[in-house]
């Protein structure tokens, strides 16, 4: 039950089961996750309840900390860090390195630049061998994954032209400049994809 002094998302207390349900076996015990947009911190508190030995670290945009660092306060378990302020644009970002990274909704809602700057950020800060999960609404071959997206993809550009929802082979391409390789694409509910992306390991 979520307190009414704390933020709340509908839509992450919706979409946290089947994306722990895609997360979980994908994610080793003891993994160190650093979480990009944090939000309400619902999805942090829940996971790091429920993924046993897992260390997840929760940040958001300096204006958004108060929110997310109160619901850790008040809900959070010994899995689950304090929360710390990231601009993915501008860091600093967290010591790593993490043996995982994760971020829900975030790619559609960031300028195209600041998606690219997440994505060397990550790249950085993920251990040789370590995994990105991403989940959210995307384009694929050029087209909305369903007719909803594409009313919400119009929706975003026109209150924000920077907005908008990404190409996945895009993302793929900026990917591979940092070290990464699309290793899984999901599709979950509410036409969303829950994407893997694996930093290569040299070693391998």
């Amino acid at each position: 039950m979520n307190s009414p002094d704390l933020p709340f998302a509908p839509a992450a207390e919706r979409n946290r089961v089947p994306i722990l349900e895609a997360l979980a076996p994908r994610l080793a015990a003891g993994s160190r996750v650093l979480e990009i947009g944090s939000g309400t911190g619902q999805h942090a508190v829940a996971f790091s309840r429920q993924l046993q030995g897992v260390h997840w670290q929760p940040t958001e945009l300096p204006e958004n900390l108060p929110g997310l660092a109160a619901r850790v306060v008040a809900e959070g378990g010994p899995g689950l860090c304090p929360p710390v302020a990231l601009d993915v644009a501008s860091g600093p970002w967290p010591a790593g390195p993490f043996e995982a990274a994760y971020t829900a909704n975030t790619t559609h809602i960031m300028g195209w630049a600041a998606v690219c700057a997440m994505v060397a950020g990550v790249g950085d800060a993920l251990a040789p061998g370590g995994a990105w999960f991403i989940y959210g609404p995307f384009i694929r071959a050029g087209h909305p994954t369903a007719e909803s997206n594409e009313r919400f993809d119009a929706m975003l550009r026109e209150q924000d032209p920077r907005q908008g929802l990404r190409e996945l082979e895009a993302l793929e391409s900026e990917a591979e400049r940092h070290q990464m390789r699309l290793e899984e694409v999901l599709e979950l509910p509410a036409n969303n994809l829950f994407v893997v992306l694996r930093k290569r390991n040299p070693a391998s």
